[in-house]
């Protein structure tokens, strides 16, 4: 599949254009999914997996790549579906993201698609919280649904969002005022940064996307100085409509608003990353998911310590 996986470097030169390439992928017949090519660092014909004795029931076993060894997670079976076989005419897509590397076991590759982020839409607010989707698209005239692929990790894994005592006592020390903005798409990535910020004694606007973001930042900064309300910006990049890349460029070059510290809170990884969050003036770049960094910027950013 290393021809599925070429054009990855392009992605360098899309940050601060609103623009993403999803790798494509079935689980079924029925149904085609999406993640951010980003995210993935290789495709490859599933391999005769190893199974692990009282694992997760949604991990069909590891296997061996490049010297390391890999767990791997069954999307079809994570999403209610009909589990699938590991047989060797189905895929393994390799991901790396919130500091780990996994494989999800797919049915079929198809291809991989450059789309503008204002293309992408949230999921249907009928179907609940409790399922697996961040985004949906259109494509081909198909409904492409992009998972929350940080929620499988989550559930499967587990994520410690507990901040550590010191820091929870020194910010109950300080009586300065502190206030700040949050956008992200992930439901579960929301209540995680919420969590912290709530453990660390600070305040919180919430939006679901960057466009959202926008304007309720443009609606502040209306009323009074952006800085007079709030200390930072905490944004994801992967967002539907505006992602934090295109959110961090318009901020930074806006009068009322390019002086706001912008944290890029997000699950991708390595040094392209850094260097795109770079060109588009993010002040910082914090990977997910560590509570105790987290919780450390914020203080450092709005305390000033």
């Amino acid at each position: 599949m290393s021809s599925v996986m070429e054009g990855v470097d392009r992605l360098t030169r899309i940050a601060g254009q609103n623009r993403v390439e999803l790798l494509l992928f079935q689980l079924g017949p029925a149904q085609t999914f999406g993640i951010n090519v980003f995210k993935v660092r290789e495709v490859l014909k599933c391999p005769q997996l190893r199974r692990v004795p009282q694992s997760n029931r949604h991990v069909c076993g590891v296997m061996h790549t490049r010297g390391r060894t890999i767990t791997v997670i069954d999307l079809a079976s994570v999403l209610g579906m009909p589990p699938l076989a590991g047989r060797e005419d189905e895929f393994v897509v390799i991901t790396e993201y919130n500091g780990r590397v996994q494989g999800y076991l797919v049915a079929k590759v198809e291809r991989i698609v450059n789309l503008r982020w204002d293309e992408i839409n949230p999921p249907p607010r009928g179907i609940g919280e409790t399922n697996y989707l961040t985004a949906v698209v259109t494509v081909d005239k198909r409904l492409i649904e992009i998972l929350d692929v940080e929620r499988v990790l989550a559930e499967i894994v587990g994520v410690d969002d507990t901040v550590s005592a010191r820091l929870c006592e020194e910010s109950a020390t300080t009586s300065r005022p502190h206030h700040v903005f949050v956008a992200d798409d992930s439901m579960v990535a929301r209540k995680q940064i919420t969590k912290v910020l709530d453990q660390i004694g600070f305040t919180y606007d919430v939006a679901e996307n960057g466009r959202d973001a926008w304007v309720a930042l443009k609606a502040a900064a209306a009323e009074q100085p952006i800085l007079s309300k709030y200390g930072m910006l905490i944004s994801d990049i992967e967002m539907p409509d505006m992602d934090g890349y295109t959110l961090t460029k318009m901020i930074k070059s806006d009068p009322d608003l390019k002086h706001l510290y912008v944290c890029l809170h997000t699950s991708l990884s390595g040094s392209v990353n850094q260097s795109m969050a770079e060109s588009v003036g993010a002040d910082r770049l914090v990977p997910k998911f560590v509570a105790d960094d987290l919780a450390t910027v914020v203080r450092e950013v709005v305390l000033g310590e």
